[in-house]
């Protein structure tokens, strides 16, 4: 697949808004969106795209469109059909919300998203369970899928988000692959993650090993669970968090990073900073959204600056659990050097790092231009190492 191709580049010449669409279409295969739909909404997004509001508007139109939908299926007693319009509703409107600067309008978006997710995946998924799990005297939110027809203690795979991704995101990407290897999934909203951030005002930490520990003790509690084989996966941003967690918290049987994070973030971020200023088109995040994640939203250097502590430089050498590393050749988000410094730096014996080029499919950042092909080898490399 060409790196610059309609699929990956839908917007040529606007990053940011090609990555935030590439992302949304790569939830397809698990039916939380429709490909027909999202073409409906970037063709009418082509033509405004020097409008400000331009991207909220139409993708909360279109989630708006189908949730009204889903609620008349619910009220007919339609419900699957209802769970299928509220998983779709609820994805677009996470879509939409991304550009919006933090504020009221942003945690209302977001509340409607989550609502239609949830809606959704009752009725799609039964065997998800919205849980909370403790964490520093409040809780963080979660959800758990069960692995169906597992008799007994199973396996189990925590799983952090990204910078702008979601809990209801990856139960279905992860969860789903994990489930059909009889492997429970905890996805989790952490620190400046999802839910934890939109709607609780949890902001990221480079001690990310706190929820990591907090992860692992509800997972390991549960009777569902072997607390022997418990793994770690985190995805984009989260690559540094998984690996930040298997640093320190070692009752974690194996861990993922599927993408690494910049070897040098605060330096990497610098860099953002300074393209955004000449034309934000050419980066994928928002010119806020880091800091907002950093609680730093009105200082951006105070969030470089609390970026120097979001390291690996010395902490790779303490990782001792079987070890995976995931990365696209093509990533135009994190380099792919960035994932070999981290391998190089892994202390683990049992290490791994796959790059997936274009002719293997999965070429992009995190694997958004084809997740299956990212998570199945993930999937198997969990099973065979825990």
């Amino acid at each position: 697949m060409s790196s610059n191709g309609p699929w990956i580049e839908h917007f040529p010449g606007n990053l940011i808004w090609s990555n935030a669409a590439l992302v949304t279409k790569g939830m397809a295969p698990y039916g939380a969106v429709a490909l027909g739909e999202i073409d409906e909404v970037c063709e009418r997004l082509r033509q405004r795209q020097h409008e400000p509001d331009a991207w909220r508007e139409e993708w909360c139109a279109m989630a708006a469109r189908l949730e009204r939908i889903a609620d008349q299926a619910a009220a007919e007693g339609r419900q699957l059909t209802a769970g299928d319009y509220y998983l779709r509703a609820g994805m677009y409107y996470f879509t939409g919300e991304r550009f919006v600067f933090p504020g009221e309008e942003k945690r209302e978006i977001g509340r409607r998203a989550l609502r239609c997710q949830h809606e959704g995946l009752t009725r799609r998924h039964p065997n998800i369970e919205r849980v909370e799990v403790p964490y520093e005297g409040a809780t963080l939110p979660a959800l758990f899928m069960k692995a169906p027809g597992v008799a007994g203690r199973a396996p189990a795979v925590v799983v952090f988000d990204g910078m702008d991704n979601c809990k209801e995101m990856s139960v279905l990407f992860a969860g789903l692959e994990f489930a059909r290897r009889g492997m429970h999934t905890l996805a989790i909203d952490g620190p400046g993650q999802g839910e934890s951030l939109r709607l609780r005002e949890l902001y990221a930490r480079h001690d990310y090993e706190v929820p990591g520990t907090a992860a692992y003790e509800y997972v390991a509690a549960r009777l569902e669970v072997d607390a022997r084989k418990v793994a770690i996966m985190g995805y984009s941003f989260g690559g540094y968090y998984a690996s930040r967690i298997a640093a320190f918290e070692k009752r974690y049987a194996a861990a993922v990073a599927m993408s690494a994070l910049h070897w040098d973030l605060a330096g990497w971020q610098r860099e953002i900073r300074r393209r955004q200023e000449a034309d934000p088109k050419t980066t994928p995040q928002s010119t806020f959204h880091f800091r907002w994640i950093m609680g730093c939203l009105d200082d951006a250097d105070a969030a470089i600056e609390k970026a120097e502590r979001f390291s690996l430089v010395e902490v790779a050498s303490e990782i001792t659990c079987p070890f995976l590393i995931v990365h696209a050749q093509d990533d135009r988000v994190v380099p792919v050097g960035s994932a070999r410094k981290l391998y190089e730096a892994v202390g683990s014996r049992r290490k791994h790092l796959k790059i997936l080029t274009a002719g293997e499919g999965g070429s992009y950042h995190a694997q958004a231009d084809n997740r299956q092909v990212g998570i199945d080898y993930i999937a198997d490399w969990i099973s065979a190492n825990i």
